[in-house]
């Protein structure tokens, strides 16, 4: 289950059936993270709508 599908964000949401394990901004992802010594990459949220692609 994706981490995702409890946003709030409709960006966040409309990424939530990604294949990619996405976490929300929050303590536990960088905890996560350091604790597995590995980046963290941030997205800034583009979104396009299909007219702009």
């Amino acid at each position: 289950m994706s981490r995702l599908v409890d946003a709030t964000s409709p960006y966040l949401l409309q990424h939530a059936d990604n294949p990619v394990d996405w976490w929300p901004w929050c303590d536990e992802a960088f905890a996560e993270a350091k604790r597995r010594d590995v980046p963290v990459l941030i997205s800034i949220g583009y979104s396009a709508c299909h007219w702009c692609q």
